[in-house]
Parts: structure tokens; C-alpha cells; sequence
């Protein structure tokens, strides 16, 4: 056992396939960071770049650090050459989710309020670091509860609201960005689904998400300048590294009581990522690397904190897909390299210029690819029966996308938004319930999903429980909140021409719960599950 990390070649050809693959995942998400950020909501780009940027990824630097030293310690201990380091990077849903439903709708709010720009997006960012905070706590507490949420929420809870994350935020977004540059987002698109989907090599081995970015790069600065390109050539960015360090900070404290309105959506993020972490430890067990679940969990929630404390706005996760790693021959040393060029890159800069280089168009379509594996992932881990329980909870996600939009002042001018939340003569306008159903989507998508799934397992009481639970978080605008900020409230306290969702939805959950849980008597109610559960 003395020679065995000897014998442990840590950094092998296969490493470079890895980590090009899991750095440019995390520079696809830095940009769409970016991208929201400054294109969609105009937010200042030096304070993305030079205060954001740095702590997000030294988050990253840290928990790969980890991932590689961990490695080392089981190739060590168990004795097997061939370990596969767990790859770390920035969580894609709650970064994209994070970025256009909690960032970009504070920064616009707090104009709004009368804060000047720079003051607006300093306390957005303040708001940031306080959700991050809040985020890693809740991932270190159930870093210890992970198993215990795992047993009592039906899978297609868990799963399928993260799947409609994948469907409306992770794959319609960029889909926006791959047809607005067509021949260049399209051909870069080909490529990812030549190479990741069909599963076709390419000459040489050359890494797919590699050849994608390259090809797709190389064509935009070809075509745009003679207009074939679609959108806006706008040329090479200039070399203007933006240096920024990830100093420590308590600034998040100036953001924690605004942040408060935004648990509803810290607490599912930060627990997805924890299951998530569960089941991407036993995948990477059943390709034979035993990690400990615990240690995997802890790092990933302390690269959550200290990327919070020192100015970052994405937290970190354990990606699906060890085995993945492991078949293109990685070790450790692609989770090594991963974690210095993106840590550093933050730092010195030129992860920012690389992000402007690149066209999101061509960055897009690894996010397609994400999408697909998150939205099949839900369908596949969980029985065949549960199927329409994980697409229920795809709606909740769809319905906050259409808030988006439509909430955008450049898209709709906030009188005329304001003015379909309450058209006169109707009991609850259109705009008022679609807004309703998009807020605490997460939440509401998986505890859709959850009394569903539980409903189609004939276990109707649990159901009923799920259903009034759906009331209470609905009553208090925990879930479906009727304010367009998606704030909580007291409802007797509510404007009376917003005040009856609240009341109307709390009443229509406690209708069906009591339904249920009067049927759950009947003989019928007891027969076995059968087939898809029609």
C-alpha cells in the first residue's frame, strides 16, 4: 500500500478532454451570469466583472481543490489506479434561475425605488452575497439531512421541479440566443449534438464542447463582418483584463434583510444541490470511486459560503456525470486544472474577456445539452408511473418565465403591466394568476409534483398532506405570491384588488386535500398501482 499514489497517474491524456469539458460548463455560466445581468437587466458589467466574478470563482478554485485532493486520498486508501476526481463547478439552474429572478428584478426594483444605478447595483450585489449565505448555510445543515429529505419527498418532487428549471430557464433562454445568431449558434449547436448526444468521436479525439466553441468562434468572426453572421457583429472586445481579488467581506449583512424575501427560493436551490450531490456520489460509486457522501456535501457547501463571503453570487455543486469523466479517461488532474484556470481567471481577468470573446450563441448550446441531461435525468430516476408527476412541475417554471418577460420594462411598459394585474370586472385577471404561479416556482413545483405522485401511488392521505401544505406556503405567499415582487405577506393586509388569490387558491388546496383524504376511504382508492397510472 506504500506505493500506491506512486502508481496513481493523477494527470493522464484524458484529462485534457475533461477539462475542457468542465471548464468551459463553468464559462458557459459565468457568461449567461453576464449576459443576463448586463444585456437583459443593463446592469453596470465592471461591478459583474471585477466584485462578482473573482468570489464566484474562487469558490470554484476551492471546492475543485478538494475534489482533487479527495482523489488522491481513495486512489491512496483503496488502492485503485484508475480514481476519477468528482468534478466541481458553478451550479447552472440556481446561477441562471439566481440571475433572473432574484438579481435582475432587485436591481430593477430598487431604480425604481429612487436608488441611483451605482447604488442600485451595489446593493443588488450586497443582496447577492446575502442569498448565497443564506444558501450555504442551508447546504450545510442538510448536507446532514440530505438522506432524510431524499426519503420523505418523492422523487419526482425533487427531481421534476429541477427539470423545469432545465426546460424554461436553462434551455429556452439560450435557445433565444442560438437563433439570433442562426448560422453561427446553430452550427456550434450541430456540434454538441454530434458529438455529445449522437455520441460520434471526432478525427483525433478532439473534445466535443471544445470543437463546438472553437468552430463556432472562429465562424463568427468570419461571417459577421460581411453581415452573414445574424445579430449584432459588434468584433473582438478589447484586452481590458478586469482584476478583481476575493477578499473577505461582511457587505452581505447590508443585504440580508432585503435577501429575506428570496428564501423561498435559497432553500429549494440549496437542497436540490445537496440530493443532487447524494445521487452524483452514488453514481460515481456504482462506476466504482467510493467518495464519502458527507465529505462531497461538506466541501461543496463551504465553496458556497466562502465564495459568498468574499463577493460571489453562484454557488458551487458536484456535477452529474463522474462516470462520464471516467470514460474519457480523467483522473484528478482535469478537477486541478479546472479549478486554477477559472479561480485565477476571476481573479486576473481573463475569464471576463474570454466570456466577451466568445458569442453566446456559441457558449448556448452546452446549456441545451445541460437541459437535456437534467430534463431525462428526471424522467429516467424515477418510475415510469411517476412520468406525469415530473411534468406537472414543469409549469410553475414556464408560468415565472412568462413573468419575466412580460415584467421587463423594455418588453412591457409597467403601466400597461400594472394595469392587466387588475382589470376591472374580473375576479383574478389573467396577468394576476399567471404572476401568481410563476412566484416561489420551485417550491410549487415540487410539491405539485410531490401530491401527484403520491396521488398516483393510491397513498391519498399523504397527498392530502402535501396539498395542505401547499395551502399554508400559498396563504402567506410563501408560493404564488400575489405581489409581482413575489414578497411574502400577512393577506388581510393585502390591496383588496390583489388580496383574493391568496384566499381563492388557499381555499380551491384545502377543497382538494379534503376531498382526497375522503376518498382515500373508498375501496377503489386501495386498488394497486398499475401501469402510468391512468
Amino acid at each position: 500500500m506504500q506505493n500506491t499514489q506512486q502508481r496513481y497517474k493523477w494527470f493522464v491524456i484524458g484529462d485534457w478532454n475533461g477539462f475542457f469539458g468542465l471548464m468551459f460548463d463553468n464559462l458557459t455560466v459565468l457568461s449567461f451570469l453576464a449576459g443576463i445581468l448586463i444585456f437583459v437587466f443593463k446592469y453596470p458589467a465592471d461591478i459583474v466583472y471585477t466584485r462578482m466574478f473573482p468570489g464566484t470563482a474562487f469558490g470554484v478554485l476551492f471546492g475543485d481543490l478538494i475534489y482533487t485532493w479527495m482523489a488522491f486520498r481513495l486512489a491512496k486508501k483503496s488502492g485503485n489506479s484508475g480514481v476519477t476526481a468528482m468534478p466541481l463547478g458553478l451550479d447552472t439552474p440556481s446561477t441562471i434561475g439566481l440571475a433572473l429572478v432574484v438579481l435582475g428584478p432587485a436591481f430593477i426594483g430598487l431604480k425604481s425605488e429612487g436608488y441611483s444605478e451605482r447604488d442600485a447595483a451595489m446593493m443588488t450585489w450586497y443582496i447577492g452575497m446575502a442569498t448565497m449565505m443564506f444558501m450555504g448555510v442551508i447546504k450545510l445543515i442538510f448536507s446532514f439531512l440530505g438522506r432524510w429529505v431524499q426519503k420523505i419527498v418523492p422523487q419526482a418532487g425533487l427531481l421534476g421541479s429541477l427539470a423545469g428549471i432545465g426546460l424554461g430557464l436553462i434551455g429556452m433562454t439560450p435557445l433565444i440566443d442560438i437563433f439570433g445568431m442562426p448560422l453561427v449558434g446553430l452550427v456550434a449547436l450541430g456540434m454538441i449534438f454530434y458529438t455529445l448526444v449522437a455520441g460520434i468521436r471526432l478525427p483525433g479525439k478532439i473534445p466535443g464542447v471544445f470543437a463546438s466553441v472553437a468552430i463556432g468562434t472562429a465562424l463568427y468572426y468570419m461571417v459577421g463582418p460581411i453581415g452573414l453572421g445574424g445579430g449584432t457583429y459588434s468584433g473582438a472586445p478589447p484586452l481590458d483584463l478586469h482584476f478583481g481579488f476575493p477578499v473577505p467581506t461582511l457587505d452581505f449583512i447590508k443585504g440580508v434583510m432585503p435577501a429575506l424575501k428570496y428564501l423561498p427560493l435559497a432553500i429549494p436551490f440549496g437542497i436540490l444541490t445537496v440530493v443532487g450531490g447524494i445521487n452524483v456520489t452514488e453514481s460515481a460509486r456504482v462506476a466504482g470511486d467510493d467518495f464519502n457522501t458527507r465529505d462531497i456535501l461538506l466541501t461543496e457547501a463551504m465553496a458556497t459560503l466562502i465564495a459568498g463571503l468574499c463577493g460571489g453570487v453562484a454557488q458551487s455543486t458536484p456535477y452529474i456525470g463522474q462516470p462520464a469523466y471516467k470514460t474519457m479517461g480523467s483522473r484528478a488532474g482535469y478537477t486541478l486544472l479546472t479549478g486554477i484556470f477559472v479561480g485565477l481567471g476571476g481573479m486576473l481577468g481573463y475569464v471576463s474577456f474570454i466570456v466577451e470573446f466568445i458569442p453566446r450563441a456559441v457558449l448556448a448550446p452546452i446549456l441545451i445539452f445541460v437541459a437535456f441531461d437534467i430534463i431525462m435525468q428526471s424522467f429516467h430516476a424515477v418510475p415510469a408511473r411517476h412520468a406525469p408527476a415530473v411534468a406537472f412541475a414543469f409549469f410553475p417554471t414556464i408560468f415565472r418565465l412568462l413573468t419575466i418577460k412580460l415584467g421587463n420594462p423594455d418588453a412591457v411598459p409597467p403601466e400597461i403591466f400594472n394595469k392587466l394585474l387588475t382589470v376591472p370586472g374580473k375576479a383574478l385577471p389573467e396577468m394576476q394568476i399567471t404572476v401568481a404561479l410563476g412566484n416561489g416556482f420551485i417550491v410549487t413545483g415540487m410539491l405539485w409534483a410531490a401530491f401527484l405522485a403520491e396521488l398516483i401511488d393510491r397513498r391519498l392521505r399523504i397527498s392530502s398532506v402535501y396539498l395542505l401544505v401547499l395551502a399554508v406556503l400559498t396563504f402567506f405567499g410563501i408560493i404564488h405570491s400575489a405581489m409581482p415582487d413575489g414578497a411574502m405577506y400577512l393577506p388581510w393586509l393585502l390591496p383588496e384588488a390583489v388580496r383574493q388569490i391568496p384566499y381563492q387558491f388557499t381555499l380551491a388546496y384545502v377543497a382538494l386535500a379534503l376531498l382526497f383524504a375522503a376518498l382515500s376511504f373508498t375501496k377503489e382508492s386501495k386498488e394497486p398501482v398499475t401501469g402510468m397510472g391512468h
